[in-house]
């Protein structure tokens, strides 16, 4: 996908100051990436300001503790991540508890992945006081959670300070059932790219999708009462065994079988894309479009192009909007503003 491949190389020199070497499966992986546009993080900033010069290695021992008891928790903090970043940035607004947050959302029912935050929370307040804050310590998880399941380890740019409110009324989520042009426009409205879009849906790979965010390809596409007639026929006759018509299970089904149940960072999105295997239509619009269907078929060839461009763009995505210096907070209790705690007198 020559485009997007020279992209990379001529940013290459700029980038090298960026590289992050990881080691995974016994060899090594470049990371490139580029800081947050327009946003003051800076790398180790806690060491530089030396308020918690070691917070990486305390959040990554966390999640590795965790991680071994509970792979799926990869899937978890990613969607976490997804769900704070693009609704109204990344301050940690979706942390909070409370009538009418986004948290207490019904759009929000099946996030998961609070429980390890705040037990990271609750380390770190034990050795630095009130100085990392809650949007960073995520942002860090879910950097620890994915290179353990075999993505990159980049570096996060760190400064983030937490919103003081939260509003259900944010969420503006758009349907699986969408088409890439509608996909890409919203991630355009987010300040992310062609790019940005097809990258972060790979992360599919480690997820599951329920029945009823695909049930419309199944049985009555647009109104049809007929299924999606992109969906490759053997796929069809497998899901519907899995999602039986008018069932009220509304069962969780894996994006990639092979990779998704051992919840491993793999391209095998992108080539079930090509062969017209996806689960949600959105996933599978991505083979129609010009730029997305490049991307799609140079991220299923190659691994390693996939690895260096999530890095790329889930370090642009963990910058939009943020708040740093003086605005909001650094909470004590991620679930709570410092108003509201009521543990802090």
């Amino acid at each position: 996908m020559e485009k997007y491949s020279g992209i990379l190389l001529l940013l290459l020199p700029i980038l090298m100051s960026f590289v992050a070497v990881s080691l995974n499966a016994g060899y090594a992986n470049a990371a490139v990436f580029l800081p947050p546009e327009d946003k003051p993080l800076v790398r180790h900033y806690y060491k530089k300001l030396n308020t918690c010069a070691n917070v990486e290695p305390f959040v990554q021992h966390q999640v590795k503790l965790y991680w071994d008891k509970d792979k799926t928790i990869t899937a978890k903090l990613l969607k976490l991540l997804y769900a704070d970043c693009m609704v109204n940035g990344c301050d940690a607004s979706v942390l909070l508890t409370g009538p009418n947050t986004e948290r207490n959302s019904s759009k929000n029912a099946r996030l998961d992945g609070y429980l390890l935050i705040d037990k990271i929370k609750k380390v770190l307040e034990i050795r630095c006081p009130r100085a990392v804050s809650c949007a960073d310590i995520l942002n860090l998880a879910v950097r620890d959670a994915v290179h353990y399941a075999g993505a990159p380890s980049y570096p996060v740019f760190l400064g983030r300070r937490d919103g003081v409110e939260s509003k259900a009324e944010w969420i503006d989520y758009p349907s699986p059932s969408m088409s890439w042009e509608e996909g890409l426009a919203y991630f355009e409205s987010k300040n992310l790219d062609v790019q940005d879009f097809v990258t972060l849906l790979g992360a599919h790979t480690m997820g599951q999708a329920h029945c009823s965010s695909f049930y419309d390809r199944l049985y009555d596409f647009k109104g049809t009462g007929k299924p999606d007639p992109s969906m490759k026929r053997s796929v069809l006759v497998k899901l519907r065994n899995q999602c039986p018509k008018n069932s009220k299970n509304d069962s969780p089904v894996y994006f990639t079988e092979e990779y998704g149940s051992n919840y491993t960072f793999s391209n095998k999105f992108y080539t079930k894309v090509l062969a017209h295997e996806s689960l949600l239509r959105v996933d599978q619009q991505l083979s129609y479009g010009g730029d997305t269907g490049e991307l799609v078929n140079e991220y299923a060839k190659s691994l390693e192009q996939f690895r260096r461009g999530f890095a790329l763009s889930i370090s642009r995505m963990g910058g939009l909007k943020v708040l740093t210096g003086k605005n909001g907070e650094i909470r004590q209790d991620c679930k709570f503003t410092n108003k509201n705690n009521p543990n802090i007198n």
